[in-house]
């Protein structure tokens, strides 16, 4: 599981899947270097290049997972610094996402009235799956409410996440685990004019762990593209 220097570009970008089970094995700096480094090539609108890491391992990311988790046990409000949707998800939306979430109960044996293990499975997000390493994606401050910092952030996002599967690593992008971004700010010594714009759980994929087999499904294009004054 996970990637090589040998595969093609078409190789990664299909073979990549999110990992959320990960082997008790550190990640050395340099890799985390170069993985980043091949990233940072990805696009930027007008070559704004607003984004910044926060690489987390060790004590600071247990630190995270704990209060982060204690935080929502405790019914702390959601405060996470990216805007969401107001009200409800769209059906057609929501229903992207109930979908992947049987694949993965389903994989791991999750049933549905299972609500014990269910809880468990939502508290690992929350401890950014277990992950030896979280990398912190932030944006530079003086450019909040510009349509640019998302779109920065979320190119070198997925370039971050296709660079780790080459080298063998697994990644999941995941918002849970800056759920409380007070608790995230504090370990992770992140400054105040910086952001948080989301998390990257990073390490080696655990071969053995069900979910990392799930492969979430994609809209056809019929559904997704549109070709205007091609000829047929």
């Amino acid at each position: 599981m996970g990637g090589n220097r040998n595969q093609t570009y078409d190789e990664v970008v299909t073979g990549r899947r999110s990992i959320r089970g990960f082997l008790d094995k550190p990640v050395p700096r340099e890799l985390i270097e170069e993985v980043i480094t091949l990233a940072t090539r990805a696009p930027s609108s007008y070559n704004n290049q607003c984004w910044n890491f926060t690489v987390v391992t060790g004590d600071p990311l247990d630190a995270i997972r704990r209060g982060n988790t204690e935080g929502i046990l405790a019914g702390n409000p959601d405060t996470r610094e990216f805007r969401r949707p107001e009200g409800e998800m769209p059906e057609h939306h929501r229903r992207r996402q109930i979908d992947v979430a049987k694949q993965l109960f389903g994989a791991m044996g999750i049933e549905r009235e299972d609500k014990e293990r269910r809880q468990d499975w939502t508290l690992r997000g929350f401890r950014q799956f277990d992950a030896p390493v979280s990398i912190v994606v932030t944006y530079d401050r003086d450019i909040l409410g510009s349509d640019i910092a998302p779109f920065d952030c979320g190119a070198i996002t997925n370039a971050l996440v296709n660079a780790a599967w080459s080298r063998g690593l697994g990644c999941v992008i995941n918002s849970q685990g800056i759920m409380q971004s007070p608790v995230v700010r504090e370990h992770a010594d992140i400054p105040e004019d910086q952001v948080i714009m989301i998390c990257v759980a990073m390490g080696w994929p655990d071969p053995d762990f069900p979910a990392n087999a799930v492969v979430s499904e994609r809209k056809p294009l019929d559904e997704t593209v549109r070709f205007v004054g091609f000829d047929g």
